[in-house]
């Protein structure tokens, strides 16, 4: 493949975005950690906008509609005939959140993106390289869009079965009665992994749960059962679901339960702001979890429950598992292929 030696100014327009509008509507208002809100106008399209400023700078997406770029993002637009798809995925390589100036407030100017030095291919394989990455992202996204729908349905029956006679002001069936969270779950605190979890090796597949994402991965586990997983220390009320081997890490509650799906819809419904008891750091505490009030439906009910809703759920996580691989399959063909590493020319799209 032809490949040459170029500046990313000689590829792409970069310019600042400007101060996001007062006005709310449908069109995405991008900072540099992404969509921040939406408004009624853009002054953008079909481009890749960029973190300029803060914890964030580097960051960078892409927006194939309309949009408006904020005042700490900067917008790329390619030049002559390069591909967007490509130089979007150049720039992710790039690792731009390296290039900034500044340390207490990091900054990405244009002079620096326009001169950082990259490779570029002719159009022809900048285009097939693009397809290829975007093929993989857009499975991830329509996996997405899949999984918020499964979601919406388990929440639907659950609110249809559970909760309209509340809602309506009903009384609970004669065979239904009111407990606490512990009547039906678990609870217990994850445990602080050692530095060592933290090194990567080929064996370090297992997830390192923190209280609202994976921190990274290990050779060990604490958990192999099927588990809930909420924040104790930090982030609360994000509801986090395994069901293989992890370790949850201390900042974190683990909540394991017969009736997994009904713990999950009720986990999802807790007011956590309420039960906060730190200052400077939030904090929810064990004891706290346990009391929580609940109703404890029939168990036919709730077997039913959790057979119609644990199909949903069995298909989101078939669905989130197959997405993990195709992002590993992604960020490992990345570099390969920006590289020219592998060759595409002989690829038929």
């Amino acid at each position: 493949m032809n490949w040459c030696d170029t500046k990313l100014g000689e590829v792409l327009i970069f310019k600042n975005g400007k101060k996001r509008p007062s006005e709310n509507g449908e069109i995405p208002v991008y900072g540099g950690n992404g969509i921040l809100g939406f408004s009624n106008q853009a002054n953008n399209e079909n481009c890749i906008v960029i973190g300029r400023v803060g914890a964030y700078c580097g960051s960078v997406y892409y927006e194939h509609g309309k949009c408006w770029v904020s005042d700490n993002a900067i917008c790329a637009i390619p030049k002559d005939e390069n591909d967007i798809s490509f130089l979007y995925y150049l720039l992710k390589h790039l690792e731009l959140n390296k290039k900034h100036i500044g340390t207490s407030q990091p900054l990405l100017t244009q002079e620096i993106l326009n001169s950082i030095m990259c490779k570029v291919p002719e159009r022809d394989q900048q285009l097939k390289i693009g397809r290829v990455l975007c093929c993989i992202d857009e499975k991830i996204e329509c996996n997405k869009r899949i999984n918020d729908n499964l979601q919406q349905q388990a929440s639907a029956i659950y609110q249809a079965w559970f909760e309209e006679f509340l809602l309506s002001g009903g009384s609970c069936p004669s065979t239904w009665k009111h407990g606490i969270l512990a009547d039906i779950a678990n609870i217990t605190s994850g445990k602080r992994p050692s530095v060592k979890f933290f090194e990567m090796t080929e064996n370090a597949v297992i997830p390192i749960v923190g209280a609202a994402s994976i921190m990274g991965y290990t050779s060990e586990s604490n958990h192999t059962d099927k588990i809930l997983v909420t924040g104790r220390v930090g982030t609360h009320g994000v509801i986090q679901r395994f069901s293989s081997p992890c370790w949850t890490s201390d900042n974190t509650l683990v909540i394991t339960s017969d009736l997994y799906e009904y713990t999950y819809q009720l986990l999802k419904r807790i007011d956590y702001h309420s039960m906060n008891r730190g200052s400077t750091q939030p904090l929810i505490t064990q004891s706290d979890m346990n009391k929580v009030p609940i109703l404890i439906p029939d168990s036919e009910t709730l077997n039913n429950f959790e057979l119609l809703a644990g199909k949903l759920m069995e298909q989101y996580q078939s669905n989130l598992l197959e997405s993990r691989k195709l992002a590993e399959l992604r960020d490992t063909l990345l570099p390969k292929l920006i590289s020219g590493e592998i060759d595409v020319s002989n690829l038929q799209l």
